[in-house]
């Protein structure tokens, strides 16, 4: 029987040691357990491998801890605005939102938008008013706001400057989250959703909802989810090229992860990773940044629960 395979990211930086209390370190990785075997309870029930990253997206949305959902960071204008993307690697299909506003579950819209509608991507309003029209759930501002987010923001919103998240130095932060996974019937899929940049403008959109910079999917090479400077990412069109050195040339996961992550992304000054899943099962989990919130799990095997480089 084929066997089930689900990984997850929280976002990826300079995460060391001594950046996080014992105390958020147990909480991050009780919330990266929680949203992994949420995912994976549903492979092991002959759940689709989208399914399984839907729930475990939602899981990581519905945390205050990760930049995506309710732990959305504030933009220039003190609001949020959320891009997400899901893909099927079985049939290509894909959905995918960007800059939307007071979305509780984006992942849900980008879902619903590749369900039910002859479109891959939709922004702003547009998308808004097909979440009402499909009885998407909305919150109110309050929902997001976050005491640590509002502080972050507060330092940098009279300037022109702009933070990424999760790491001691401010520039250098990468706060997104993702899942990939594959099911009993050999499909792949994945889903990436995201806050964005604290104070960006100008409805900065990333590398988060479009296909194949950071999410991609297809049964006959891999699913892929990305974190990191989403500029870097998009120019690099990493989720596909990594699926590309599988198709023609013949990598292995591991080898097209390692020569996108490790080599091609760090000759240009790209940081951040990824997370990998294969047909087969096979998973990846690489990054050039000091850390990454990561787990991941095989059938009924043991849960792996990650942050740090070592």
């Amino acid at each position: 029987m084929q066997k089930t395979a689900i990984a997850i990211h929280g976002g990826a930086g300079t995460i060391t040691q001594s950046s996080l209390t014992a105390e958020q370190d147990k909480a991050y990785r009780a919330a990266l357990q929680e949203a992994v075997e949420a995912g994976s309870n549903v492979l092991e029930q002959d759940g689709t491998a989208l399914e399984a990253v839907e729930l475990a997206v939602v899981h990581l949305e519905d945390s205050p801890l990760f930049n995506a959902g309710r732990g959305s960071v504030f933009t220039k204008e003190g609001k949020h605005e959320m891009d997400a993307a899901i893909m099927c690697g079985k049939t290509l299909e894909a959905g995918a939102i960007a800059g939307v506003r007071s979305i509780k579950n984006p992942i849900k819209l980008a879902a619903a938008i590749m369900q039910h509608s002859d479109h891959v991507m939709l922004s702003g309003y547009g998308a808004e008013e097909f979440a009402l029209a499909y009885g998407l759930e909305f919150a109110p501002e309050k929902y997001f706001f976050d005491k640590y987010r509002y502080e972050q923001w507060s330092e940098v919103r009279d300037s022109d400057i702009f933070m990424l998240d999760h790491t001691e130095q401010r520039d250098e932060k990468f706060g997104t989250v993702g899942a990939v996974a594959v099911d009993k019937a050999g499909n792949v899929a994945a889903a990436t959703s995201t806050g964005g940049m604290t104070n960006k403008r100008y409805n900065r959109v990333g590398d988060t909802p479009i296909i194949g910079s950071g999410t991609y999917a297809n049964n006959r090479t891999c699913a892929i989810s990305c974190t990191g400077h989403g500029e870097y990412f998009m120019r690099a069109v990493v989720a596909y090229d990594v699926s590309c050195l599988m198709e023609y040339k013949g990598y292995t996961l591991q080898q097209a992860c390692d020569e996108v992550v490790l080599k091609k992304l760090v000759q240009f000054g790209g940081e951040g990773g990824l997370i990998a899943v294969t047909a087969t099962g096979e998973i990846a989990l690489p990054f050039n940044s000091e850390g990454m919130y990561r787990a991941s799990k095989r059938g009924q095997d043991e849960t792996f629960v990650g942050i740090y480089k070592r």
